[in-house]
């Protein structure tokens, strides 16, 4: 287990303070339950603990919302939801089990991904019980993203053939409702109503709060947290929640810069921030979101995903999972991140092939892009070459026509046909122009081109409704790998530490419990922990930062 004293620690957590008893530390602050972190894992467990009569403290590094409110919005519901039916989609508990029970592969067991699907139209209306607005517009064609004309899609692998045969596919992905325009603004429509209902409800809120370390009990039980407070009021808060905000915007842009701003953030936290002790009575829930802008945990956790860009706020630097690992708690599937290379919009793409540096074929190419990101990575090196031919290059143009594409989607897409495409009269000279080996790249387009003309099966099992021959040039490549500069391949991380699947309280390497801690959301092992769908993670957080709230917030036996 990585402790404060391992070399591999790479966080600002502190060992655990001990304390002989709650009198014997001067408190700044007390409340019932502590949350630390105000994305929407943090949001739902505060909610639902005040729900259940505790008095709610959240303390927030930055300003709150994580990186649910820069998110795309969508709550993956299923079994019947009211969105659903209104849309004539017939599903059920049973279906979304069987579908969902192929994508987490036992990281969590059964009976709890069982009562995450049946509760799932309960939660969903618990969503909209707090404001989150959604509505049954069903999205006709299979997209990654859809435009804000549709609310409901199909944001997984359920319309592939190989996991439709068996669980009857249904959409489940539902979009906040944000519309604005061609605006992608479902995130805050998402957040912002479950941040209000917190604050109606009289969860107190801390922002520009760094948590440190842990104060336990000389039994290990959590008493509560030592933090660091930017002062309220002063040109430091000011400047602080300036440089976080632009890290956060420039990052997936201009990532030297919001590092820069990241680092700058960080010394004002050192140099400017107050000690503040904040007792929890009943217990303290983290929240704090994944690891993913933490580089040195990247590297030591899962080195093969280095060159993607990370998909998250300065938050999600691992400080959560550290807190719990620093009092005895274990982490798990710290190597699992999410990897998102979707070719789709524009659906041309996905008619093309998709190659490894030598020019092979290693998957069907409509797969969700989260799968294809885990092929691209795990078993190819990150190496993604995007091969299609001029009547798809045609095909793709049309389709990414303003009004047809998010804006975020119309640029990508763009810039890759514009300015990353490698031009081939034939699939020799494509091959050659790419550093393939053109007996290999000829190989495989003829084995695409009879299957698409249904000659053979595909060997990858790619429906030949989905397929288009690449018998005629001139040819392009795109290069699409994990580290690729004209289209940026967004990760997320989905370790954390591992929890008591009935209450959320984090458990030791022996099965124990730490009395007093939970954790839900990217920092605890969750529903998506083996492999994300659209939608899959903001879900998680609602069923995990509730489970946790409820729990915390029963008073001591």
């Amino acid at each position: 287990m990585t402790l404060p004293a391992d070399p591999t620690w790479y966080s600002d957590v502190e060992a655990p303070l001990e304390a002989n008893a709650p009198g014997s530390i001067q408190w700044d602050e007390e409340a019932d339950v502590v949350v630390v972190g105000f994305g929407g894992a943090g949001a739902c467990a505060a909610i639902e603990a005040a729900d259940n009569g505790a008095e709610v403290l959240v303390v927030d590094r930055f300003m709150g919302g994580g990186a649910t409110v820069e998110s795309g919005g969508v709550f993956y519901a299923g079994g019947g939801t009211s969105h659903q039916k209104a849309a004539g989609v017939e599903d059920t508990p049973e279906e979304m089990f069987k579908y969902l029970s192929m994508e987490t592969q036992g990281c969590v067991r059964d009976d709890t991904l069982k009562e995450f699907c049946d509760r799932s139209t309960e939660n969903l209306a618990w969503l909209e019980a707090q404001g989150v607005p959604f509505e049954g517009s069903l999205c006709p064609y299979k997209t990654s993203y859809p435009t804000n004309r549709y609310r409901l899609y199909y944001s997984g692998n359920e319309t592939v053939e190989a996991y439709r045969r068996h669980a009857r596919p249904a959409p489940r992905g539902h979009v906040a409702n944000g519309k604005k325009g061609m605006k992608a603004v479902a995130g805050p429509a998402f957040y912002g109503p479950l941040k209000a209902s917190a604050l109606r409800k009289g969860v107190s809120l801390r922002t520009q709060t760094k948590a440190v370390r842990m104060v336990v009990d000389p039994e290990g039980g959590i008493l509560g947290l030592e933090c660091r407070e930017v002062p309220r009021g002063t040109i430091w808060a000011l400047l602080h929640r300036v440089f976080a905000a632009g890290d956060t915007k420039l990052y997936r842009f201009v990532p030297r810069l919001g590092r820069r701003l990241r680092s700058m953030a960080e010394g004002l936290e050192r140099k400017r921030a107050k000690p503040c002790m904040i007792r929890a009575r009943r217990g303290v829930v983290l929240a704090a979101g994944g690891f993913v802008l933490n580089r040195n945990m990247m590297n030591h956790y899962a080195p093969k995903y280095r060159g993607g860009l990370p998909l998250g706020t300065a938050g999600d630097d691992g400080s959560g999972i550290r807190l719990g690992e620093s009092v005895g708690g274990v982490a798990d599937r710290m190597g699992r991140v999410s990897a998102w290379r979707f070719i789709n919009p524009p659906p041309a793409w996905a008619k093309g092939i998709i190659v490894n540096g030598r020019g092979e074929r290693y998957c069907d190419e409509t797969v969700y892009g989260a799968l294809l990101g885990e092929r691209m990575c795990e078993e190819q090196g990150g190496r993604a070459i995007l091969v299609i031919n001029r009547a798809l290059y045609r095909q793709a143009l049309k389709e990414i026509m303003p009004g047809k594409v998010m804006p975020f989607q119309l640029m990508a897409a763009a810039s890759n046909m514009f300015f990353n495409a490698k031009k081939g009269k034939t699939v020799e000279d494509l091959a050659r122009a790419c550093g393939m080996d053109p007996q290999i790249l000829r190989a495989t387009v003829d084995t695409y081109n009879e299957a698409a003309l249904g000659k053979r099966e595909d060997p990858f099992g790619k429906p030949v409704t989905y397929m288009q021959t690449l018998e005629e040039g001139p040819y392009y490549a795109m290069d699409v790998s994990a580290d690729s500069q004209w289209f940026p391949c967004p990760m997320i991380t989905f370790g954390g530490l591992v929890v008591d699947e009935r209450t959320g309280l984090v458990k030791r390497s022996d099965g124990s419990a730490i009395r007093g801690l939970y954790a839900a959301g990217r920092t605890a092992v969750g529903i998506p922990s083996h492999f994300y769908v659209s939608g899959l993670s903001i879900a998680d957080c609602v069923f995990a930062g509730r489970r946790a709230g409820r729990h915390a917030a029963a008073p001591p036996e």
